[in-house]
């Protein structure tokens, strides 16, 4: 199958950062042939399917370095409640969590996400072989992680069970083309030293099998690790052996200078989830200093409900503006660095880079179509702000993945998109009752 994309405006986010305001995109079967300039097809066997795309922005389609798909769930309970996390949200992932409802509340976030120009994402979270059938199902690219917490999770009662888990979930998608297994400690307070040991002897004896971690998130991690081992939680995790080249740190919200060198020298990668973040109330990444030593660092929405939001459109702005009050000017973090953070960057956080985050030829054909024609994005002086600060999720009109089409003209193709809602407004409905029997306790 051979597809040419034409009269588009194209960012390819390769490394020369090529972008072409009249241009075209070839796709041969999964892969992109060609990418090029002009008004007319590139030589070559004639294209099976011709699209004129009208003037429409190309670009790789985005990468969600980090979130909870099936916490959709739970966007907007309790929002207004400070111990809601414990009041509300604990005690029914205890209760409540089943493989089913995990099922339902990923295939909710991989409509939201895929409407929203995001092709790739990360996931932590428990029956996370349930994400990541629903990510095959979808047609999405990702790297699902399996949960790990002493806290009573819903899906096991021991740590060795937990490992029992990640082993089916790596030889379910062992040598699979899109979907890669990851085990996933939740944080430092939540596993312990000698836990974080042993997953990182499993991620030794298992290299196919990425770590994904919150590190580093807030101060009250830091007070744990201070009283409980006398030190900060990047120490204590380095201590454990878990800082492996490629593991991937989301949050990395209090860090030192001398940490952030720590995770640079150890090939750390990071989940920058600014807008949870700042939702919480618990600061602004140094972004720049960790870019600047050298870490990848990639965009990424949390859970729907931290962040509520799953698209990457939501995130970028903020990334931006909070990045530009740290450091007091205008020039940080600039929206071309913030949009190869959503793309390419995030790409290599994910260990992807090869695979998918830029338009080039032999790279798997992942990209989207941006519609341009809002009175918001007109006029254009410069294309990486445009998306960064005027363009939105609904401005997305069609997604590619892996040289499929899974969202055309506003619409998703792989999922059916009402169902997924009515699914879980049927759970809300069950947890509405549930919180409110606890406020009535």
């Amino acid at each position: 199958m051979r597809t040419c994309l034409h009269n588009a405006r194209i960012l390819t986010m390769n490394p020369a950062f090529d972008e072409f305001v009249t241009g075209w995109v070839t796709i041969e079967d999964n892969r992109i042939a060609a990418v090029g300039e002009g008004p007319i097809t590139p030589d070559g066997p004639p294209a099976d399917e011709t699209i004129d795309v009208n003037g429409d922005l190309i670009l790789p389609g985005m990468i969600n370095t980090h979130g909870h798909m099936a916490m959709t769930v739970f966007r907007g309970l309790g929002e207004d409640v400070d111990d809601r996390l414990f009041r509300y949200i604990l005690p029914l992932e205890r209760g409540a969590i089943t493989p089913e409802v995990v099922r339902i509340g990923a295939r909710l976030a991989a409509v939201e996400m895929m409407l929203g120009g995001v092709t790739t994402t990360a996931d932590m979270y428990y029956f996370e072989q349930q994400v990541g059938r629903v990510l095959d199902k979808a047609g999405m690219r990702g790297v699902v992680g399996q949960t790990l917490a002493d806290y009573e999770p819903p899906d096991h009662g021991s740590f060795d069970q937990g490992f029992a888990l990640v082993d089916d979930l790596r030889d379910e998608f062992s040598g699979h083309d899109r979907i890669t297994a990851s085990i996933a400690p939740h944080a430092p307070y939540s596993t312990g030293p000698q836990i974080m040991a042993r997953v990182a002897e499993y991620a030794h004896d298992n290299p196919h099998v990425r770590v994904q971690m919150h590190l580093a998130e807030m101060k009250s991690e830091l007070e744990w690790c201070a009283t409980h081992h006398n030190c900060r939680p990047v120490e204590l995790v380095d201590r454990a052996g878990l800082l492996r080249p490629g593991a991937i740190m989301a949050h990395c919200l209090e860090l030192e200078p001398g940490e952030i060198a720590t995770l640079s020298e150890r090939g750390i990668t990071v989940a920058h989830n600014a807008r949870s973040n700042a939702k919480a109330g618990r600061g602004i990444a140094p972004v720049e200093a960790m870019r600047n030593a050298g870490l990848a660092v990639g965009l990424a929405t949390d859970g729907a409900m931290s962040g509520n939001t799953l698209d990457i459109f939501a995130q970028m702005a903020p990334a931006s503006m909070f990045a530009k009050l740290l450091g007091g000017s205008r020039k940080c973090l600039p929206a071309r660095q913030i949009v190869k953070m959503a793309t390419i960057e995030g790409a290599k956080v994910l260990g992807l880079d090869g695979v998918t985050g830029s338009l080039e030829a032999g790279k798997c054909a992942d990209l989207i179509r941006v519609s341009l024609q809002s009175p918001r994005m007109t006029p254009i002086y410069d294309i990486y702000a445009a998306l960064v600060f005027s363009a939105i999720a609904s401005d997305v009109r069609d997604v590619m993945i892996d040289g499929k089409w899974v969202v055309r003209n506003g619409a998703v193709l792989t999922i059916e998109q009402a169902k997924a809602r009515r699914d879980v407004a049927q759970i809300a409905q069950q947890f509405s009752q549930k919180t409110r029997q606890i406020d009535a306790d």
